[in-house]
């Protein structure tokens, strides 16, 4: 039968576990090839930024995650966006290696990003949280209110229940001379934020 979410905490795997408890446990299985052929590090590495060790092995982390879910909890899907899919595919691979078993699947979705190619839900201030006590409803409102003429309408097309007819028109009035300014962001915000 359907069994209800439960929230975990990794804390509760790793925090009695040391870093050389891990090197021997884990990272005997990891091969640094695989780890540096990944897009995401390998993006990394070519940029101005580079990358750290810690980022580099976040990789592990999160693949341990997913071996620990699978034997413990029965866990066998990880989803997530597909800036994860290095990571998800680290945690197939510990867990073949690991446990000696098949039967682990990754999914992931395409990332929102907005017009000028950043993460939806990353900002300067902070990352955008569905939580009132992370970021009251206010403050989400007036985050989903700032959306660029550029984003509302596909935001709208992905983050609402609206109609896709009842959308279409406010694209078509976004674009007719002496458009109500905003009156698409109102709208977004105002569905966005009831419905979160």
């Amino acid at each position: 039968g359907i069994q209800s979410a439960k929230v975990m905490n990794n804390l509760d795997w790793f925090g009695g576990m040391g870093f050389l408890e891990f090197l021997r446990e884990v990272g005997k299985y990891a091969r640094v090839g695989t780890m540096m052929a990944k897009d995401s590090v390998k993006t990394r590495l070519d940029s101005d930024q580079g990358m750290s060790f810690t980022e580099f092995s976040y990789q592990l982390l999160q693949g341990y995650d997913f071996v620990h879910l699978f034997k413990e909890h029965g866990v066998r899907v990880q989803v997530g966006g597909s800036d994860q899919w290095g990571n998800i595919t680290a945690g197939t691979d510990l867990i073949r290696r690991i446990l000696a078993r098949d039967g682990a699947f990754g999914v992931t979705f395409p990332l929102l990003l907005m017009a000028d190619g950043r993460k939806f839900g990353k900002s300067v201030e902070g990352a955008v949280w569905l939580s009132a006590e992370r970021l009251s409803p206010y403050k989400f409102y007036q985050y989903m209110l700032q959306s660029t003429d550029a984003d509302v309408i596909r935001f709208m097309r992905v983050l609402t229940f609206m109609p896709m007819d009842e959308i279409a028109g406010f694209e078509a009035a976004m674009k007719e001379p002496g458009c109500v300014p905003n009156l698409a962001q109102k709208r977004l915000a105002e569905e966005v934020t009831r419905f979160v």
